[in-house]
């Protein structure tokens, strides 16, 4: 992104309506879209994806003002609402397109994401070795409209009752300073 009053994160944690929901309720995010990246067909549809046919992962696109929230602080949220040590899996989504994953858009950003692993390792924070992979951002896929906002506009919908909303109350219990706006109840 060119606009020096903002930048660009992309970011897979598993389903990309649980990072979706979290991230787009936080200081200094204007917009958060759902979609695939890290694969290799050319217009990815949900349902290939799913499948595990594209080699693409759900991840999610973050525009955030760096002078309200930084790419750090992101990856501290990242880090606390997914389980980076569970290889291809978040939960009951397994497969290669839930993997934990940074898709960096420049070197500044590859550079923070290995440091904040680093960091997150030598303090033992999870009980495991941390997979979550640093790529290179190739080409991002916005995903088809009724993933974007889904939560917001489905709250409830059994999934986002089971596993999404209990994923936004503990990012807002934790992150409460960055929090932006009021959770679904």
């Amino acid at each position: 992104m060119n606009d020096p009053q903002r930048e660009t994160a992309v970011l897979g944690g598993g389903c990309f309506w649980c990072l979706e929901a979290v991230f787009e309720q936080l200081k200094g995010v204007e917009s958060v879209e759902s979609g695939y990246t890290g694969g290799t067909a050319p217009h990815p549809t949900y349902e290939a994806v799913c499948g595990g046919r594209t080699g693409h992962a759900e991840v999610i696109r973050v525009t955030f003002d760096p002078s309200l929230i930084g790419f750090r602080d992101l990856l501290e949220v990242f880090f606390a609402v997914h389980d980076p040590t569970t290889l291809n899996r978040q939960g009951n989504d397994v497969g290669t397109q839930y993997r934990s994953a940074i898709f960096y858009l420049s070197s500044e950003q590859n550079t923070t994401a290995g440091a904040v692993m680093a960091e997150l390792s030598a303090a033992r924070v999870f009980a495991n070795p941390i997979v979550t992979k640093v790529e290179l951002l190739n080409e991002f896929f916005k995903a088809e409209d009724y993933h974007q906002g889904y939560y917001r506009a489905n709250p409830d919908r059994g999934y986002c009752q089971l596993v999404v909303g209990p994923k936004v109350a503990k990012a807002q219990r934790a992150f409460t300073a960055k929090w932006n706006r009021p959770t679904h109840s």
